[in-house]
């Protein structure tokens, strides 16, 4: 069995329930396994340092597991448009991967959660996709023939999987935003699969 880790960060919730649905869509792939981590929070206080496990939840991710997976899906709420500080912290170590080419020729997708409809959704994707374009990795998203594009009243792009949260952020994802999700890590696994020597 191969594994896509699915990495995260999520404050309300709403992008939790996206990883969770990729991973049940990686999981329908023959062959394939989702590996579910999340990152700490990002103290403002240098000396607070996070627990070393989470108090609930998946586990912190580790290098060793992107330096593992044949793949990733990457997820982040929105905050102005690009990814969370937490993500961008942990992106930011990966120098060691990058010279290596660990990453490079693996396959990648990315979704995001937002406080409003037009708040950021696909430019969160696309500063995702930065740093995974510089590791060598192949950006998977979502096509058109994946129907739930062009009905979905809430989140959904074809650069990946997104969610409308509402301003408060208690806004649960509907139906076709867990739908395209599961879509999005079905399409990653079967690319990762394909890509396999």
């Amino acid at each position: 069995m191969q594994e896509i880790l699915v990495l995260y960060y999520s404050v309300h919730g709403g992008t939790r329930a996206l990883a969770e649905a990729i991973a049940e869509g990686v999981a329908e792939v023959p062959g394939m396994l989702p590996r579910v981590r999340t990152v700490p929070r990002v103290a403002t206080v240098v000396e607070h340092a996070a627990a070393p496990v989470p108090a609930d939840g998946p586990p912190y991710v580790e290098l060793s597991d992107l330096e593992q997976c044949v793949g990733l899906a990457l997820g982040s709420p929105t905050r102005f448009g690009n990814m969370a500080a937490p993500l961008k912290h942990f992106l930011d170590q990966t120098s060691m991967l990058w010279l290596s080419g660990a990453l490079a020729g693996k396959p990648a997708a990315v979704f995001t959660s937002t406080g409003s409809l037009h708040g950021g959704q696909e430019t969160t994707l696309l500063s995702m996709m930065l740093p995974l374009l510089h590791h060598g990795m192949f950006i998977v998203g979502l096509p058109y023939a994946e129907p739930g594009l062009m009905t979905t009243t809430g989140g959904g792009t074809p650069y990946g999987a997104s969610h409308h949260a509402a301003p408060d952020g208690r806004r649960e994802p509907d139906a076709d935003e867990l739908r395209l999700a599961r879509a999005l890590g079905r399409r990653l696994a079967t690319v990762a699969h394909r890509l396999l020597p």
